[in-house]
């Protein structure tokens, strides 16, 4: 069974900066793919930014130049540093993983509010 347990959401003022952390724990075979994904209340949920083993990334368009993705496959971890925050960034983000026998697996979520 493999978990994901995410940290660093919390309260930020527009402009400003946070990073989440993922910890993937558990069985864990073989990982591919690490990312995150939001969604924002009435929103369906969306792809933020994705990495995978090899260290190629794929962003949202929303949040290029702002938001970095980045990961420790020795960890196990991945980490989303979040820069110039806007309001519209404001969601529920969700850690996600994906090993190479394309089986799929979601953190529980943290909230992160963008607002002054």
């Amino acid at each position: 069974q493999v978990q994901l347990v995410e940290s660093g959401g919390g309260l930020v003022q527009p402009g400003g900066s946070l990073r989440l952390s993922c910890a993937a724990v558990g069985s864990i075979s073989s990982i591919a793919v690490m990312g995150w994904y939001r969604q924002a209340p009435g929103k369906e949920r969306e792809l933020v930014a994705r990495i995978n083993t090899g260290g190629s990334t794929d962003y949202a368009d929303s949040v290029k130049g702002r938001f970095t993705i980045s990961r420790d496959n020795r960890k196990n971890m991945v980490y989303l540093r979040m820069d110039s925050m806007k309001p519209e960034d404001t969601a529920v983000y969700y850690c996600n993983l994906i090993d190479y026998g394309s089986n799929g697996f979601w953190g529980r979520g943290t909230q992160v509010t963008v607002s002054s």
